[in-house]
């Protein structure tokens, strides 16, 4: 039997050339993605041990009592569970919304008539988070906002968008929905046209109606992109702050007080209170929890193909 060394031997030179090449290109990319990911992430773990002031960073190792003082703090539970029940709602929604409008898109509408649709569902996205939240700040408005008119013509009283904290949680997921919705579905439409359509042909002639086919054909064979978008939509979910720092402010103007997320305090407790070794325990718990549902999401998410 050839030993691994005659094998690596075997390679032609031209084959080493190529990978030669491939690794020289990503150098660069790789140099800077462990400089900007790699690296900070570190650095905040480390910082997470220590009472890591702004103005006097590393002045004294705590060990675990961030972590364990986060689970105590009634600011961080609360963020945790506005968040939580933002990423839910949002994914849930989002990618509802947009597996529906794809399989329009993908199958009955076609031609110019098809592309005008998906481009202008997909316009939000192109959009800047923070003008795009600005504009619905101006919608949600309790006096002025065309929403509260709209729900007035139907005899719905106005509604207190920007000032009861779960019309406000409401509303961000109005917003964020708006916004993911054109990049799910244009993600889904990619998976379902790449479906060869004499799948569906043969079923077709076997009598299969067309719902048979959605559940049958398409579903199966569109796990794997579906699962990409959960996750996708989920991470952003989780990471949510734009929305809630511009849109959801109080009276006096405090971002934020609303719907506190974890992101947002996050930021409070470092740059506002300068406690940054406990804002650092804080975006581990996010990484953790980003993590363990990603590990979920892809054990009972993924398709036929285990």
């Amino acid at each position: 039997m050839n030993s691994p060394l005659a094998a690596v031997r075997a390679v032609p030179r031209r084959t080493w050339l190529r990978y030669r090449f491939v690794f020289l290109v990503l150098a660069p990319v790789m140099a800077l993605f462990i400089y900007v990911r790699i690296l900070p992430t570190g650095q905040a773990v480390v910082m997470s041990f220590f009472k890591w002031e702004l103005i006097k960073p590393a002045e004294q190792f705590v060990g675990l009592d961030n972590y364990a003082n986060l689970l105590k703090d009634d600011n961080f539970r609360l963020a945790f569970f506005n968040t939580t029940i933002f990423a839910f709602f949002t994914t849930i929604i989002s990618v509802a919304v947009a597996l529906l409008l794809a399989a329009l898109l993908a199958r009955a509408v076609r031609g110019r008539l098809g592309g005008a649709l998906e481009l202008l569902y997909f316009a939000p996205v192109l959009v800047s988070m923070v003008p795009v939240t600005l504009g619905w700040r101006e919608i949600f408005n309790y006096n002025n906002g065309i929403l509260n008119a709209g729900l007035g013509a139907i005899g719905i009283g106005k509604q207190p968008w920007l000032s009861d904290p779960t019309m406000a949680l409401i509303a961000v997921i109005i917003l964020s929905v708006w916004k993911q919705l054109g990049y799910n579905m244009i993600i889904l439409i990619v998976g379902m046209r790449a479906i060869p359509r004499v799948f569906h042909e043969a079923a077709a002639v076997d009598g299969a109606g067309a719902w048979q086919q959605f559940r049958h054909i398409t579903m199966p064979l569109l796990a794997p992109v579906l699962l990409f978008v959960i996750v996708i939509t989920t991470i952003s979910s989780y990471n949510v702050f734009t929305q809630v720092y511009v849109l959801a402010s109080d009276v006096q103007g405090a971002p934020g007080r609303l719907v506190r997320v974890i992101v947002y305090d996050i930021f409070e407790n470092g740059f506002r209170f300068f406690n940054m070794g406990y804002a650092a325990a804080e975006a581990v718990y996010l990484f953790l929890i980003v993590i363990v549902l990603t590990i979920i999401q892809f054990r009972f998410l993924r398709g036929s193909d285990q």
